[in-house]
C-alpha cells in the first residue's frame, strides 16, 4: 500500500492504532469524533481525553439502573439526544428532531436495540452495547402516509416481544417522546406508558469521569472557536457573518451544531432573544451572544459573553450593567455545592436591580450535558412550588445565567458560565475573559 495513502487514512498520523479516547485511529471509520485540530489543541493544553468505551458503558449502566429502580420493563427513546446518550451514535440529528425515524429500546436486563433508517443500520455497530439494529420506527405521516397506523402496530408488536423476553413481561414501559400513532399502538399492546423524560433527565444529570473529560475537551474547543470569532469581528460585518465564524470553527474541530441563533448587535440586543440577522455591526456598539453549541463528543457548551466593539469607551450605564451582570453570576455561582437545594438557589444569592427584573432571563441556573438539561432553577417570580424539590449532587454541571437588560433600553448584557459541581463545592469550567472595556478596566 502507498505510504502516503496509509497515513491519510489515520486521524492522527503520529498516533498508533488507537486514539487517546479509546477509539480506532482510522479516518474512514463510521463513528464521528474530534478532528486533528482539536486533538492537537487538547494535547498542547494538557487535557485528558475521555475513554469513550468506558463513557458509553457508564451511560448505559445509568439507564439500566434507573429503569430497574423504577420497576419498569424497559425504556423506549425517540429523542435523538437521548438516543445519543444511550448509544453514542448519530444519524441526521437535526432532521431526526422533526422526522422521528430512530428509536432505541433499553430493556430491564440491559439488552439494547436501535431502530434506524433502513439503509443506515450500520451506524451504531461500533458500539457493542447495541445488541441489535432494526428499522421501522418511522411513525410520522410524511413517511408512512395513510398506512402509519399499520406501521405503528408492527413496531409495537416488536416491542411487546422484546419486553416479554428481556423485561420479564413487565408492562410498565417508559417512553420519552412518542408520536400519537406510536403511543396508541403501544397502549393497544397493553403497555402502561411511564414518563421516560423524567428517567432520562435524572440519569443524564450526573456526569461520570469520562463525561467530565469530554466536557473539558469540548469546552476548550468551544472557547477556541469563540476566540476565532472574536478575532474575525470587524465593523461592517453582519450578525450572520460573525455568527458563521463560530459555526465554522466549531465544525472544524469536530463539533456538531449550534441550537440557536442568539447573536445580536447594538439596539437589537434589547429585548434579548432576537435572532441574528443581516444587521451590520457599527462602530462603538455592544455585541452579545449565547453559544448554545453542541460541540466535540456531542457535549453542549453553553456560555455567553458581551463585547464592546469600538474606538470610544462604552457609556457609563453599560459599564454599570456589565458589572451588575458579572456580580450576578459570580455571587450566584458561589452558592453551588452538593446538598444545596434548587429552592435555595432560587431565593438566595444576588438580586437583580429593579430596572432589570422585568426582562430578566428565564432561569438563574440550568443543567447541561448533551444539551440544556434538568434541573431548571427559576427566579423567585417564576418559582413553582414542588417542580424542582431536589438537591445538587457532585457530577452535575450547571450553567449560571445573567441577562441584565434595561426596560426600554437600547442594549443588553448577556453573561453565562458553565460550572461543575464537585465533592467540595464547584469548579468553573469557563475561562473565557469578560470584556475589559465593559468591565470599566483601563486598557
Amino acid at each position: 500500500m502507498n505510504d502516503h495513502y496509509a497515513s491519510t487514512r489515520k486521524i492522527d498520523p503520529t498516533a498508533g492504532a488507537t486514539l487517546p479516547d479509546g477509539t480506532p485511529n482510522i479516518a474512514d471509520r463510521v463513528e464521528i469524533g474530534p478532528s486533528l485540530l482539536a486533538l492537537n489543541e487538547w494535547t498542547s493544553a494538557g487535557l485528558t481525553q475521555p475513554n469513550l468505551p468506558a463513557m458509553r458503558k457508564y451511560r448505559w449502566q445509568r439507564l439500566v439502573d434507573h429503569i430497574n429502580a423504577r420497576g419498569y420493563g424497559g425504556l423506549l427513546l425517540f429523542d435523538p439526544l437521548n438516543i445519543r446518550y444511550a448509544t453514542d451514535s448519530t444519524n441526521m440529528q437535526l432532521w431526526n428532531t422533526h422526522n422521528p425515524f430512530r428509536a432505541t429500546l433499553v430493556c430491564a436486563d440491559g439488552y439494547m436495540v436501535v431502530w434506524d433508517y433502513k439503509n443506515a443500520m450500520f451506524l451504531s455497530k461500533f458500539n457493542p452495547l447495541v445488541r441489535e439494529q432494526r428499522s421501522g420506527a418511522d411513525l410520522f405521516y410524511f413517511d408512512r402516509g395513510d398506512m402509519v397506523d399499520a406501521a405503528a402496530d408492527i413496531f409495537a408488536r416488536e416491542l411487546r416481544d422484546l419486553i416479554d423476553f428481556h423485561g420479564d413481561g413487565n408492562n410498565r414501559l417508559a417512553v420519552d417522546k412518542a408520536m400519537f400513532t406510536g403511543f396508541r399502538a403501544l397502549a393497544a399492546q397493553g403497555f402502561e406508558i411511564m414518563n421516560g423524560e423524567e428517567l432520562t433527565e435524572k440519569a443524564r444529570s450526573i456526569k461520570g469521569v469520562d463525561e467530565i473529560h469530554a466536557m473539558r475537551c469540548a469546552h476548550h474547543a468551544c472557547e477556541s472557536a469563540v476566540r476565532e470569532m472574536q478575532d474575525a469581528v470587524r465593523v461592517g460585518m453582519s450578525e450572520n457573518e460573525i455568527w458563521a465564524e463560530l459555526h465554522r470553527a466549531n465544525i472544524a474541530r469536530g463539533g456538531e451544531w449550534i441550537e440557536t441563533r442568539l447573536l445580536t448587535t447594538g439596539p437589537r440586543t434589547n429585548p434579548w432573544f432576537q435572532e441574528c440577522g443581516p444587521r451590520q455591526l457599527q462602530n462603538n456598539e455592544i455585541l452579545a451572544f449565547d453559544t448554545d453549541l453542541v460541540g466535540c463528543y456531542g457535549m453542549c457548551i453553553d456560555i455567553s459573553r458581551t463585547w464592546w466593539i469600538g474606538d470610544q469607551p462604552p457609556r457609563p450605564e453599560m459599564i454599570t450593567a456589565m458589572r451588575h451582570a458579572h456580580d450576578h453570576i459570580m455571587e450566584n455561582m458561589a452558592l453551588l455545592k452538593p446538598g444545596v437545594t434548587c429552592d435555595e438557589l432560587t431565593f438566595g444569592g444576588h438580586k437583580l436591580a429593579p430596572q432589570y427584573v422585568r426582562q430578566q432571563y428565564g432561569c438563574r441556573f440550568h443543567g447541561v450535558g448533551l444539551c440544556d438539561e434538568w434541573p431548571l432553577v427559576a427566579y423567585p417570580e417564576n418559582h413553582v412550588t414542588g417542580a424542582f424539590d431536589y438537591e445538587l449532587q457532585a457530577g452535575m454541571v450547571l450553567c449560571v445565567e445573567a441577562l441584565v437588560s434595561p426596560e426600554d433600553g437600547d442594549f443588553s448584557i448577556k453573561l453565562e458560565d458553565q460550572v461543575l459541581i464537585t465533592d467540595e463545592g464547584y469548579e468553573n469550567l469557563t475561562t473565557y475573559p469578560f470584556c475589559p472595556h465593559l468591565m470599566g478596566e483601563k486598557i
